[in-house]
């Protein structure tokens, strides 16, 4: 879906999914994905030749977008199908929602912040992304008015997993979502079985926080 751009990146891209690979990520949608989708689009114009590194870097009001191995990781987890629903808490440049928007049927993406909600939304619609539906508010709460979903995503970290989005997983769903305080995280996968939810923590990491009702205040 995303723009077939071959300069000045296209080179870049394609070291930076081996580097993703090295780090622990197989599945080879998941790889293709990372290929296909323009990461320099969605970091600041001075900051492009630094997209495909693997690390994180800033997009304004406090937020960043995540490493790539660390995307790549994150969806790599939840297994998202092509025919899945997905709920996406932390659009934030939109990055991770474009990579999510490559595998699945839907994505329902959530963003607090007003601008990079609205910058997310304009960049995604330029690079073709048809089935992404944007909201701008509390992500904590969920979007039960499409739920149940059958992956979730969370983008940022939260002190517990929120009740709302237990409550949103399909059966047999798989949410992953950094767990916390704002220093010491652990990326969890939580899956919804027919006995309840099963947790399996993934690996140390550091997100920005997860704002909200059911998150951290400001």
């Amino acid at each position: 879906m995303a723009a077939r751009d071959t300069a000045p990146f296209a080179q870049a891209r394609q070291e930076l999914v081996e580097r993703v690979r090295r780090q622990g990520v197989h599945d080879p949608r998941v790889l293709a994905a990372l290929a296909r989708v323009p990461r320099h689009c969605f970091v600041p114009e001075a900051l492009a030749v630094q997209a495909y590194r693997d690390t994180s870097l800033p997009i304004g009001r406090d937020q960043t977008i995540s490493q790539p191995s660390i995307v790549g990781l994150m969806t790599e987890a939840v297994a998202v199908q092509a025919t899945d629903r997905v709920l996406e808490l932390g659009t934030g440049s939109g990055y991770q929602t474009a990579i999510l928007a490559e595998l699945a049927a839907k994505v329902f993406t959530i963003e607090r912040i007003h601008s990079l909600a609205t910058a997310a939304h304009h960049r995604l619609d330029e690079l073709g992304y048809t089935n992404v539906v944007f909201r701008i508010a509390d992500g904590t709460f969920g979007w039960a008015e499409h739920a149940p979903y059958q992956v979730i995503v969370v983008a940022a970290a939260a002190p517990e997993v929120p009740a709302p989005l237990l409550a949103q997983l399909d059966a047999g769903g798989r949410l992953v979502i950094p767990v916390g305080s704002g220093d010491v995280q652990e990326l969890m996968l939580v899956k919804r079985t027919r006995d309840g939810f099963e947790r399996q923590p993934l690996l140390p990491c550091r997100f920005v926080r997860l704002v909200g009702r059911h998150g951290w205040t400001e």
